[in-house]
């Protein structure tokens, strides 16, 4: 047993030297690998070393070539103003024809968002006014440059007069919702539309000044009358259609778009002209010239006497050509039908065709019935005078009573008066 025990401790000692090459070899194997890694390491470094070598290399031809571009760059600055120069070739092409050929039209569209913004308003006979785009509008601007003859500054000036003026007076109103009175334009304005065998439509309105019954209450008021006129027209304006336009009438051919005018005298003296009557034909004429040009084809003046054509004849002598080729005067109003080959019978009977007369078939403004307040005025009237004839037959017994020789020669004087002022009445 005893023997045993050294061998016991022998044993550990054998296994301690073991154990510790162990260690050692483990202890190696790192030497091993950093010294593999210290070659890798130099390596890296190598390899870095050689990293700025290349990026200096790079940078080199890099300033080369900065310096050959910074050479092409002036050659390349002076090949842009050629650049610059043919783009507005490049792009005339994509303008309209209508643009293209009118530098004045296109001007005028430069301008427009200038004229809607200043204004405010930018409907124009039923047209939204946009841009050079939309056909209507283009059509409208078309129209006051033609009436302006070219003229893009007065052309603009007359747009914004004209749609100020629409924008404070809204005629679309005036014709749709506004009512006049019967007693005071009732017979006096019509509205025909007559169709060609193409299927084209004629326009015309009619006015006869030879139906006014009393000139005082028809003119009397000049903005009432002005109002009533502007209503008729823009029933004819809204029949003309120009929002639905799809192509650009010819700045110098016809244009589709234009109404006729016809304007009956009979029964009308030209000897003298009332006051009221100039008053009310100027504000129209002022109205119409500045808020509806290039709308008129042409205007007839019938049943005018054979004098004033004559006179007509001497205004072409004064005005321009473009407005008096407009101007017919026709002496006897049922040769006006034959102004019309294709459209003679549907003009009325009394104008030289075989349709119902315009009081029966034409269409007017809204027309109300004041029968009332006339009637009541003619009561008025008629009261006054019964109390002062009571008045004046009291008044003239008294007078034969208290003087007798005097009551015979008052008559006689009252008729010498009365007739020497009505001949002055007149001549003022």
């Amino acid at each position: 047993m005893a023997d045993q025990q050294p061998e016991k401790a022998t044993a550990p000692a054998a296994d301690a030297p073991d154990s510790q090459p162990t260690v050692v070899t483990n202890n190696d194997t790192p030497k091993e690998t950093t010294e593999t890694a210290e070659p890798q390491v130099e390596n890296k470094t190598e390899t870095t070393t050689a990293q700025p070598a290349v990026e200096t290399t790079a940078v080199q031809p890099t300033t080369a070539e900065t310096a050959a571009e910074a050479d092409k760059a002036p050659a390349e600055g002076q090949q842009q103003p050629q650049a610059a120069e043919e783009k507005p070739v490049a792009e005339q092409p994509e303008q309209p024809a209508y643009l293209a050929k009118n530098p004045a039209l296109a001007q005028f569209f430069e301008r427009l968002p200038a004229i809607l913004s200043s204004t405010g308003h930018a409907e124009m006979w039923g047209v939204s006014l946009k841009d050079s785009n939309d056909v209507p509008t283009v059509n409208v601007l078309i129209k006051f440059l033609r009436a302006n003859e070219g003229n893009v500054k007065l052309a603009e000036e007359q747009l914004s007069k004209a749609l100020k003026w629409r924008k404070e007076m809204n005629p679309s109103a005036l014709a749709e919702s506004t009512s006049y009175s019967a007693t005071k334009f009732g017979g006096l304005g019509y509205l025909t539309v007559y169709k060609e065998a193409n299927g084209a439509e004629t326009v015309v309105t009619w006015n006869i000044y030879g139906g006014v019954k009393d000139i005082n209450t028809t003119f009397g008021d000049m903005d009432e009358f002005v109002k009533w006129r502007v209503a008729l027209m823009e029933l004819a304006v809204k029949e003309l259609k120009m929002a639905e336009a799809t192509s650009v009438i010819d700045y110098d051919g016809e244009d589709p778009y234009q109404m006729i005018q016809v304007h009956d005298y009979l029964n009308v003296s030209f000897l003298r002209l009332n006051p009221a009557i100039k008053a009310a034909t100027k504000k129209t004429i002022e109205v119409f010239t500045t808020a509806y040009p290039e709308l008129l084809r042409e205007k007839f003046f019938v049943n005018v006497p054979a004098i004033m054509g004559w006179m007509f004849a001497a205004m072409k002598v004064f005005l321009s050509k473009n407005t008096t080729r407009k101007f017919h005067p026709i002496s006897n109003g049922a040769n006006l039908a034959r102004e019309f080959p294709s459209l003679k019978e549907q003009f009325p009977k009394v104008y030289g065709g075989s349709a119902p007369a315009l009081q029966e078939g034409a269409r007017t403004v809204n027309l109300t019935q004041d029968e009332p307040t006339p009637a009541a005025a003619e009561a008025a009237t008629n009261e006054q005078p019964t109390e002062q004839a009571k008045e004046n037959k009291e008044e003239e017994v008294a007078q034969q009573g208290s003087k007798p020789e005097s009551a015979p020669e008052q008559p006689k004087a009252d008729p010498v008066v009365t007739a020497q002022e009505a001949p002055a009445a007149e001549a003022k």
